[in-house]
Formats: structure tokens, sequence, C-alpha cells
């Protein structure tokens, strides 16, 4: 069978299993605990009328409304579809969703002896959502044709296994390493085996990937034991432990997870360049010694490191910029800031997937030499 037979086969293999995990999904769900934390409903509704309001401007944040509105609503989806009711919306910073007749929202719906109670929960934000989807999803395969309709399959299978499989299965009480890691190796696989075919030079990729991955994941797991971190630590890690003890199930080991899936694309991104470079040297020059192979790969490898575990640092400090401008605005002391544990983690998290992009160079080149000079150094 040769490659782009093989390649058509897996593309099409993919593309039928996404639904299917879906599908299959809630099978896992089946003798499981399910608790229920909102003993209310939530549907799509549309304001009517604003039967009265008493609005102003906030006087810390601009553009952000604060007040009282009297408001008529009818719900358009659900047990209750068409049904109009009467409800008072208080806008303040934290809900700040303000009525205009005609606008689309979420309601929650509390069913009660007397019937039920509508209130404003927020706004319909999703039809966005699927829109920016879309415009990504037009662009890659526009822009990239047939490598980029494999990307986006990779990219959606990647997703669907995390969702679908991964989370449900660690709330069913499978172990979070060993789910992360099985996760992260079937994924990098066939993204790579989509984006790149069958050859050599993705094996190699595949290996380096998977030993920077580990790595990354061992070294936040040993210093967040060093610094007495857990999962409790990341953000919204309490909200998950409360969560957690209903299911009976322990997040140990969700730092190790969250940094392996954290480090997956840059990791890949460096041992794909790598991979690819040094076959293509390889190729130029098959008498080339396993040596020059390697040092060359080093050489390569060093231009991509830099910029690589910035962009996985600058990442994790993105993510965290709101904590880190109220930090530094409560004009907090060094040794009190270093030691937060938040701050830790984010620490821990950054260097350690930094840590994996550069010993993937390395492995990758390493495992480059192996398989195209098929002998070891």
């Amino acid at each position: 069978m040769n490659n782009k037979l093989s390649h058509k086969i897996l593309l099409i293999l993919t593309i039928l299993s996404i639904p299917l995990i879906i599908f299959l999904s809630p099978l896992i769900k089946k003798g499981m605990n399910l608790p229920n934390y909102y003993n209310q409903l939530f549907d799509k509704a549309v304001i009517t009328k604003v039967i009265e309001e008493e609005i102003t401007d906030d006087e810390v944040i601009e553009g952000i409304k604060n007040g009282r509105q009297v408001l008529e609503v009818k719900v358009l989806t659900g047990k209750y579809k068409n049904n109009i009711y009467e409800t008072v919306n208080i806008i303040d910073q934290s809900h700040n969703v303000l009525g205009k007749v005609g606008l689309k929202i979420i309601v929650g719906i509390r069913e009660t002896d007397e019937g039920a109670k509508i209130w404003v929960y927020n706004y319909v934000r999703e039809y966005y959502l699927y829109f920016l989807a879309l415009i990504f999803a037009i662009l890659i395969i526009k822009f990239g044709g047939r490598q980029g309709l494999n990307s986006l399959v990779a990219l959606i299978f990647t997703a669907t296994v995390f969702i679908f499989i991964m989370l449900p299965m660690f709330f069913k009480g499978y172990n979070l390493i060993a789910l992360s890691i099985i996760s992260v190796t079937i994924t990098s696989v066939i993204s790579f085996l989509l984006i790149g075919g069958f050859e050599k030079k993705i094996l190699v990729a595949i290996l380096g990937t998977i030993s920077g991955i580990l790595v990354a994941g061992i070294i936040s797991f040993t210093f967040s034991k060093l610094t007495h971190l857990s999962g409790i630590n990341l953000e919204k890690g309490k909200q998950l432990v409360y969560a957690a003890m209903d299911y009976g199930v322990q997040i140990k080991g969700l730092m190790f997870s969250s940094i392996l899936i954290a480090s997956m694309g840059a990791i890949m991104d460096v041992a794909m360049s790598i991979s690819s470079s040094m076959y293509e040297i390889y190729k130029i020059d098959n008498s080339i010694s396993s040596n020059k192979l390697f040092i060359s790969g080093m050489n390569i490898g060093k231009d991509i490191m830099g910029t690589m575990a910035n962009t996985l640092i600058l990442a994790f400090m993105g993510g965290s910029l709101t904590v880190m401008l109220m930090m530094w605005g409560y004009n907090m002391s060094y040794y009190q800031l270093i030691n937060l544990p938040f701050v830790s983690a984010e620490i821990i998290q950054g260097l350690a997937g930094s840590t994996g992009i550069i010993l993937t160079v390395p492995f990758t080149a390493l495992m480059a030499c192996i398989i195209y000079k098929k002998a070891a150094l």
C-alpha cells in the first residue's frame, strides 16, 4: 500500500471517527453519579419590551452600565417555548447584560410551586463563535490547501479526543496522568500522520515530540511536589476539587496533565522543524556522517528553540495577565509575590514547557540520526 493511499484511508477514518466519538461519548457516563449543580433550566429568549429602566454609567470602567431594568421576555427554546414573562434585570460590573428590545439572550428558568421564575443569565454569544470558527476553517483551507484541510481535521480530532474521551473518563475515575499521556500520544501521532504522511521524518518527529512532552510533564510533576503545589493552585482549581469530590475522583497529576496539553503544540512544531530540516540535509548528502548530521540538527534547533520557548512563556503570561496586573496594583513585596502558589504554578508550567521544547531538539536530532542513518552516534 503506497503512502498516498494510506494517507487517504487515515484521513477518511479520522473524519469518520470524530462524529463516532461524539456519539459514543455519553456511554462513558453510564453508571456515573452525575451531581445536579444547577436546579434550573437555561434557554434562549428574546426581549420583547423594556418596561422600565434606571441606567447610569459605571464610575470605574468605561463603557459599562449599572442599574436596573424591568423586561418582558419571550422564551424561544425548551419546555417553556413561546411563553412570555416579566423579569427584573440587575446590571452591575459582574453581571453586565444590558437589555434592549429584540436582543436575544440566555435566561435561567427556576421551576417553583408558583410557576416558572425567569432571570437574565447572559448574552447569546455562540453564533459569533461559530462565525469565527468558520472564518478560521475557510482561511486555513484557502491558504493551506490540502495540507490546511489535513491540519483542520487533525485539530478537530485532537479537541474531540480531549473533550469527549479524556474529560468524561477522568470523572469516571480513570487516572488523569495516564489519560493525558495516552491522549497526547494518540492525537500527536494522528496529527503528524495526517499532516506529513507515512514517512521517516514523521516517525522522527513523533518520537521527538513524545520525548519532549514527557520531559516537560515530568519536570512539572517533580517541581510541583518540591514546591508543595497541586492542581488546587491552578486557576479554578478549588472549584474543580469540590466537583471531583462529588464524583468520587482525585485530581492528582493535574499540573502534569496541563503542561502536557499546553506544551504539545509548540513541541510538535519544534520536532517537525528539526526532523524535516535534517531529512532534507540527509537527502542532499546521504553520505554525511551521523555526527555531522546531529550537529546540523542542533544548529538548526538553536534558532528555533529560543523563539518557541518565548512563545510558550508569553502564552502563560498572557493567560494570567489580569492576575499579574492585580498583584502589581496591590504593591506586593517580592517575597510575598514570588511565593504565591498561583505565581509559582505559572512559573513552573512556563519553564517546564520551555525546557521540554529545548530538550526536544537533541531528542529529535538523535532520533533522526538513528532512523535516517540507521546507526547510533
